[in-house]
């Protein structure tokens, strides 16, 4: 093969390495921290300790930094990469309005929802405690805000509703962009399990927001322990 060729030939590859770089990065590391994360916020329904046990403390400095790198990172690349694809991409949901496309259409438009609202969460709930006020944030502080703060549950709310759509439609796209499903066929076959992995995430992400809604009751508006 001619140098020529063999440059025309990474030329043509390049797309769709990149594309596969940007959906690995949003299949591994970002979507098993979601879930982790998601989890260890159940333990709201245990109480602030246990909340801030599983979700603000850390064995030692090194696993905080470790996780703030394998999150960041990984979220920088993945919204880049979406962000191109965002800005060349056409919609022709008007010429071809089927499932497919809308399913297209609502996922980008999701990822632009879901990018502001994780930007503003490991901002508002895990940099600015930290890196401002000097330590992790309280759970009455975040129990009061979804108890009394109604912009910041419905936030919340249409948040994780969007990172669990984001992130189910996203492994099936995942596994079409790396061949693991390789026919329409197959891919019918998989859209139960995208829908249960969906319902799950948003269930996990729901219960997650009442425990913290159903605690903020012990603590007033003005930030004094009620209980």
């Amino acid at each position: 093969m001619s140098t020529q060729a063999t440059a025309e030939a990474i030329t043509d590859r390049t797309p769709l390495l990149k594309s596969r770089l940007g959906s690995f990065l949003a299949v591994m590391p970002l979507s098993i921290w979601v879930i982790n994360h998601l989890w260890n916020n159940l333990s709201a329904f245990y109480g602030a300790a246990a909340w801030e046990k599983s979700v603000t403390e850390y064995a030692n400095p090194f696993a905080q930094a470790f996780t703030f790198i394998i999150v960041i990172l990984p979220l920088l690349i993945h919204a880049a990469w979406g962000m191109v694809r965002m800005f060349s991409f056409k919609p022709n949901n008007l010429a071809y309005n089927n499932y497919g496309n809308l399913k297209f259409l609502v996922q980008r438009v999701a990822g632009l929802g879901v990018l502001a609202f994780l930007g503003a969460h490991i901002w508002l709930a895990f940099l600015h405690p930290r890196l401002v006020e000097g330590h992790a944030e309280p759970f009455a502080d975040i129990a009061r805000e979804m108890r009394f703060h109604g912009p910041t549950l419905m936030v919340y709310l249409l948040g994780t509703l969007g990172t669990a759509f984001h992130l189910a439609n996203g492994l099936q796209t995942f596994a079409m962009g790396w061949g693991i499903f390789a026919s329409d066929r197959s891919m019918r076959r998989f859209e139960p399990f995208t829908i249960l992995i969906f319902l799950v995430l948003l269930a996990m992400s729901w219960g997650a927001i009442y425990a913290l809604y159903t605690a903020g009751a012990a603590y007033g508006p003005g930030g004094m322990d009620v209980g």
